[in-house]
C-alpha cells in the first residue's frame, strides 16, 4: 500500500474557493476586478524572514486565561475570564510528517459571548474584562504547540438575515518569510453551525473543511478543569491543512 505521507503532492488550487463568492457577501467588494499580475522575481523580503529561535516569549503568552490580566495598562482588571476553559494543542508538520520546530504560532479569537476585543466589533455581547483573546507560542523540537484559553462563542454577522459564525479560533503559522505566513481557522468537532456557515459553504471540498476541525482529545483533557482539542497543522503536501490565504 502506498504511503501518501511519503510523497510530495503539488497543491491543488481548485481546492480553494473562488475569490468572488456571492453567497459570502463581503467577498464581492474584496474580489479582484482585474487580472492578477504575476511577480516574476521575488524580492529579498519575500524570500527571507525572522528567525524565531531566539524570540523571548512572555511566561503566559500562550495562556489566554492569564496574559491579558498581566498587561501593566490593565492593573486592577477583573479576575479569570468567563467561559468554558479549553486546551488547544497540536503539531506543525510538513507533508512527510517531519516536525517544524521553533516556528511562531499565533492565535486570536472572540470571547465566550462571541465578541472580539476590537473597536469595530459592535455585537451586543459584553466584553470580558479579564480576556484579551490573543496569544502566541513557539513550536518545540518536535513541532508541538499549546494554548490554554476559553472556548469562543458563536456570533451573528450581517451576511443575510440570520447568518451565524460557528465557534472558531484563528491560527497563524509563520514560515521562513513574511510571504509564507499561513492563516487558517480551527472549528470545533460536532458544532452544528459548521455546515450552515456561508463562509464554510465557499469551500466545496468536504476534505478541506475536515482539516480545519479540532478534535476532542479526552486523554489531554484535565479532570475538573478543561477539555482539550487537538489541531495539527500540515503546512504542505497532499494532507495539507486548508489555509485561507493561499
Amino acid at each position: 500500500m502506498q504511503d501518501h505521507n511519503k510523497r510530495f503532492v503539488e497543491r491543488d488550487r481548485n481546492w480553494h474557493p473562488p475569490a468572488y463568492a456571492p453567497g459570502y457577501k463581503t467577498s464581492v467588494p474584496r474580489s479582484p476586478q482585474q487580472a492578477l499580475a504575476s511577480m516574476q522575481q521575488a524580492t529579498a523580503s519575500e524570500l527571507t524572514g525572522p528567525d524565531f529561535r531566539h524570540l523571548r516569549m512572555g511566561p503566559h503568552d500562550n495562556d489566554l486565561l492569564l496574559n491579558f490580566r498581566e498587561d501593566p495598562a490593565l492593573a486592577g482588571a477583573a479576575g479569570l475570564p468567563v467561559g468554558e476553559r479549553i486546551i488547544m494543542f497540536g503539531r506543525v508538520i510538513d507533508q512527510f510528517g517531519k516536525p517544524v520546530p521553533h516556528t511562531l504560532v499565533e492565535m486570536w479569537q472572540a470571547n465566550a459571548g462571541g465578541r472580539y476585543r476590537h473597536k469595530n466589533d459592535r455585537y451586543l455581547a459584553p466584553l470580558d474584562p479579564g480576556f484579551g483573546g490573543v496569544g502566541r507560542t513557539l513550536t518545540d523540537e518536535q513541532g508541538w504547540y499549546r494554548f490554554r484559553t476559553i472556548k469562543p462563542g458563536p456570533y451573528p454577522w450581517p451576511n443575510d438575515p440570520n447568518s451565524w459564525r460557528p465557534s472558531h479560533i484563528h491560527v497563524s503559522v509563520m514560515g521562513p518569510s513574511i510571504s509564507t505566513r499561513l492563516i487558517t481557522q480551527m472549528y470545533f468537532e460536532g458544532d452544528p453551525l459548521i455546515p450552515l456557515c456561508p463562509i464554510v459553504h465557499t469551500i466545496k471540498d468536504p476534505a478541506a473543511v475536515e482539516t480545519m476541525i479540532g478534535r476532542l482529545d479526552m486523554a489531554r483533557s484535565k479532570p475538573m478543569d478543561c477539555l482539550a482539542y487537538r489541531f495539527d497543522l500540515v503546512v504542505r503536501g497532499e494532507l495539507q491543512t486548508y489555509f485561507e490565504n493561499q
